[in-house]
Order: structure tokens, then sequence, then C-alpha cells
């Protein structure tokens, strides 16, 4: 270290102030500058940019990158999540390609029956209406339907399951006997009773389905959460002094929700088999275009005796499609979120 002289000839340490009263001799270090510009804050990436919630941001986005790289290599999944976007725009622009209008029976544009045409290249039905944008239009109804249906289905499922696996004893053992019951009787049985017994609108043809299609999620939710519950960290977490409430919703919840959101998928499909099921049989609402309900106006119509096949293809093959394309997708997502279940690409 270097020192320096006082006027008595005395060494002085940097910084401490002579005998005699002169200034203290500058600190190097001290006196260095500070460069602020290549602080974190100053480059943008302060407190605002590396914070707990910028840095779940950023984890999140990870892992949506991660997911949809692992997903594309599915083949068959990016061939139904084409065919579902596909579907899903043309359902959001029916009023802007084929009008609202479209199932005005008193101004239809062709005559009864019409034959597959250039004009008409679905043919008409036994209104004179266009079939083309009949189905188009019927898109909207029947995914509605479909996602509300596996939505509520799905909710169902994973309340009673993450409850029955964590609370266990008689709780479990009375949910569990309550889906079993559920799993043994027809769901389709049950929702035409159902859709029997209430008004004949959209809304009974959703919880007809929902309520009587979520005893498989419960069950598999519930042997989830079951592994979940054996894990050190919900030890920790109890010890801690956590709540069944925070349990289930901070530890059980997160990691249940990969096999939920795959099942979703799967569901969605065999709900919108099941409108069509009910429009057909004459229970869904008389009074919205949907693609069950098409087939249900053809048959009544007698397009099958008739031969008039251009009444009854279009809109079976469109439930066809979306059916496959969401088992697809929901195959692709569940082999992406499990992949040692070895599903073929």
């Amino acid at each position: 270290m270097t020192t320096d002289n006082d006027t008595t000839g005395k060494p002085t340490a940097p910084g401490v102030p002579a005998d005699d009263g002169t200034p203290p001799a500058p600190d190097t270090l001290a006196a260095a500058p500070v460069t602020l510009a290549a602080t974190p804050a100053a480059a943008g990436k302060g407190p605002a940019a590396t914070g707990p919630r910028a840095l779940a941001w950023r984890r999140r986005r990870d892992s949506a990158a991660r997911f949809w790289r692992q997903y594309r290599t599915h083949r068959a999944g990016v061939f139904g999540l084409a065919a579902l976007l596909l579907f899903a725009l043309l359902a959001l622009a029916a009023p802007l390609l084929v009008g609202s209008d479209v199932d005005n029976v008193t101004d239809a544009p062709g005559s009864p029956m019409e034959s597959p045409s250039t004009e008409f290249p679905f043919g008409t039905d036994q209104f004179g209406r266009n079939l083309l944008g009949l189905v188009i239009w019927g898109a909207r109804v029947s995914l509605l339907v479909g996602l509300l249906a596996a939505v509520l289905s799905v909710a169902i499922g994973t309340l009673i399951g993450v409850t029955a696996g964590h609370f266990r004893g008689w709780y479990a053992t009375v949910m569990m006997r309550v889906t079993d019951w559920f799993l043994v009787m027809p769901t389709l049985v049950l929702a035409i009773a159902l859709a029997t017994v209430m008004s004949r609108s959209l809304v009974t043809v959703v919880v007809a389905i929902g309520v009587t299609t979520w005893p498989t999620t419960a069950r598999l939710v519930r042997a989830q959460t079951l592994a979940v519950e054996t894990r050190p960290y919900i030890e920790r977490a109890r010890a801690l002094g956590g709540g069944h409430w925070h349990v289930m919703s901070r530890h059980v919840l997160p990691n249940v929700m990969p096999l939920v959101l795959a099942q979703t998928t799967l569901i969605i499909s065999a709900a919108i088999l099941a409108e069509a099921t009910l429009a057909f049989l004459g229970l869904g609402d008389p009074t919205v275009v949907s693609w069950g309900g098409l087939l249900q106006d053809a048959r009544e119509a007698g397009a099958v005796s008739a031969g008039r096949w251009w009444y009854l293809v279009p809109p079976g093959i469109a439930i066809a499609v979306v059916a496959l394309a969401f088992t697809l997708c929901g195959r692709a997502v569940e082999s992406v979120l499990n992949p040692r279940l070895g599903v073929s690409r």
C-alpha cells in the first residue's frame, strides 16, 4: 500500500487526515467512477424485469415453446389442429360468409331437394335452403355446445376427483360409489332422460351432456391426486401449516392439470357426438341450426328412402371430421404431457 508523507515527515494512510489538518490522501478505490450504464437496472434488466412475476412468465413462455416443439412432431396431432382451426374460422366468419338469414324458410334461394350444382355445391334441403350455408352456420352451435359440455364435464370430474383423493375416508367412499353408479349407467340414456324432462334448449343439451360424462375424469383425477399426495413436498407443506385448500390449489391441482387438459380434448369429441345424437332424436333446440339438427331434418324429410344423399353426407362428414380432429389432438397432447405412453406419431 502506498503512503503519503505529511509536513512532519510522518507517513499517513490513504483517506486518513494528517496531524496538521491537511486533506487526506485520495483513496483510489473510493474515487473510482461507478459505471451506472453497466448495471442491470440501466440495461433494462432491473427488478421489474427479474422479479418473481417476470421469472414466472418467462418459465411459462419457455414451457409453452417446449410443448409446441414436441407437439408439432406428431403429424396426426398437427393435422387435427389444422382441421379444428379451419372449422373454428368458418364458424366465426359464418355471418360474413353465408349471412345471418341462411336458416330463413320463407325466402329460400332454391327449390326443395335440389341436387348439388355450381350454385348450391351441397344442394338444398326440404325448404330450398342452401345446405353449404347451413353446414357452415351449424358449426357455430355444434362446436359451442361441445366445448361448453366438455368444460362442464371436466370441471365436475376434477372437483370430485381432487377432493375424493385428498380427504379420503367416508367422503371419498360416497363420491366413488356415486361415480361408479354413473359409470355403469348408459350415458346416452341418462342424457336423453334429462333432455326429456327439461325444456328444449341449448342449455339443456349442455347440462345433459356435462352431468353424465364426468365419471371417467373423476376416476383419472383421483388416481393422479393419490399419487401426488404421497410426494415429499406435500408432507413439507402440511408440516409448515398448509391447510386443505392450500395443498389442493397450490400443489395438487397444478400437477393434475396436464391430465385434465388431455382429458378435455378427448371429451369434446364425445360431447359433439352426443349433441348430434340428441338433436337427431329431436331433443335439441328446434330454433337453432346444428349438424345433428340437419340430420334430424333429413330423416323427417325422407332423404334416406328417397336417395337424397347430399342432405345427409355433409353434416355427417363434418361431425366425423371434427370428432376425429379433437381425438387426434387429445392423443398428441397426452403423448407430449406423458411421453411414457408411447403414442404413435
